[in-house]
């Protein structure tokens, strides 16, 4: 079935449908992983983008029941050059074609992606829109024109969780307290979370309460946890104002350890301000550095705005910085125990390098539960 891709400058490519008719509008963007197309699908970070894999082929190790990052697809289409139905992988459940339908998904094959990535890198990330129903070009670019954008737009509030929920042995659980005999009582404020954050924290012995996003800081403390976790999160940082205020408000009242949109959060909380990247950070192979070490660790990524380093206070050190392009992915207090990265640490997909921030987020836990970090 023959699909129109029209980006917001003009610009227009040519794929076909794996998934049947249907209509997508949002910010076109470009993923360098080679694999984990479904963690990457289930990312809520990708909520109002539409997702290009650079890598050509796609689809052929199907899709399963384990891997996914949260309970739904969050891109509102997914784009690749060569779309593989014939998967071949002990652990699959079925296609990533009849997923994605399932979803009501569109998947977008035999385009040329890397003319698409090359544009993109040139004239910077832009809304789009695809249709297998509209085949107009100069119509369809008017419709992309009038779609939302990013900019000043608050998803959070679409991908966070409605109610609290514990987190057990992988599985999500009705609300119950924390046990006070158990391990480190954590609460996670989900502005998009990944599972994979929460199944490193449960490996390390943690207690884990999930509370949406507008959850109050007082409401946060009543639950005495031993840490607090600002997860990773979709759409423009600045729109979040009040978790930016929750955040300003747990300053210094527990342990804090933030990824991604957390890291975002926080930046603000400390004063500073975010600004959007021409074409943002996504895949698994960002080489970020680790100022106190030298080390070099290859990262797993999916950011479109950046906290201004400059604007940072003198209190606050920035400890990781991106090879790419120097700009900011970790940042410390030196008076507080407080910590965060705008990278993801817990991957899913992509390396282990930056796993041992989890053991440091514990760490500072566990000080403080042993009366070593007075607050």
């Amino acid at each position: 079935m023959k699909a129109l891709i029209v980006l917001e400058d003009g610009t227009h490519f040519w794929g076909r449908s794996f998934t049947g008719p249907g209509e997508a509008f949002g910010e076109i963007v470009f993923n360098t992983a080679m694999t984990g197309y479904q963690e990457i699908l289930t990312d809520p970070s990708y909520r109002g983008q539409i997702v290009t894999m650079t890598y050509p082929l796609i689809g052929n190790y199907g899709v399963n029941d384990e891997d996914n990052e949260s309970l739904n697809i969050h891109v509102e289409a997914f784009v690749v050059r060569e779309y593989q139905p014939f998967y071949s992988n002990w652990r699959a459940t079925k296609s990533l074609g009849d997923w994605l339908k399932e979803h009501g998904v569109l998947g977008i094959e035999q385009v040329d992606t890397r003319a698409l990535t090359r544009h993109i890198r040139v004239r910077g990330a832009m809304k789009a829109g695809i249709s297998t129903l509209d085949l107009d070009p100069k119509s369809l670019l008017e419709r992309v024109k009038a779609s939302p954008g990013l900019v000043g737009r608050d998803l959070v509030k679409e991908v966070t969780c409605k109610a609290p929920y514990r987190w057990v042995k992988g599985e999500i659980k009705d609300f119950f307290p924390f046990d006070p005999q158990g391990g480190p009582r954590v609460v996670v404020i989900d502005c998009g979370l990944k599972f994979n954050q929460l199944r490193l924290m449960e490996e390390r012995g943690c207690q884990l309460l999930i509370v949406p996003a507008e959850t109050s800081a007082e409401e946060i403390l009543a639950h005495d946890p031993d840490g607090i976790f600002f997860s990773n999160g979709p759409g423009d940082p600045a729109a979040v104002t009040y978790v930016v205020e929750t955040a300003r408000e747990l300053l210094g009242k527990r342990p804090i350890f933030g990824i991604c949109l957390g890291h975002q959060m926080l930046g603000q909380a400390l004063g500073a301000s975010t600004y959007k990247l021409k074409f943002g950070h996504r895949g698994a192979n960002q080489p970020v550095k680790d100022l106190s070490t030298g080390r070099i660790e290859i990262t797993s990524q999916n950011h479109g705005f950046c906290v201004r380093q400059e604007e940072l206070p003198p209190e606050v050190e920035v400890t990781h910085i991106n090879l790419n392009d120097g700009t900011l992915e970790g940042l410390r207090h030196k008076e507080i125990p407080l910590f965060c990265v705008q990278y993801h640490p817990e991957n899913a997909p992509g390396p282990h390098d930056s796993v041992y921030l989890f053991d440091r987020f514990l760490a500072l836990m566990e000080d403080y539960r042993e009366g070593r970090i007075k607050l």
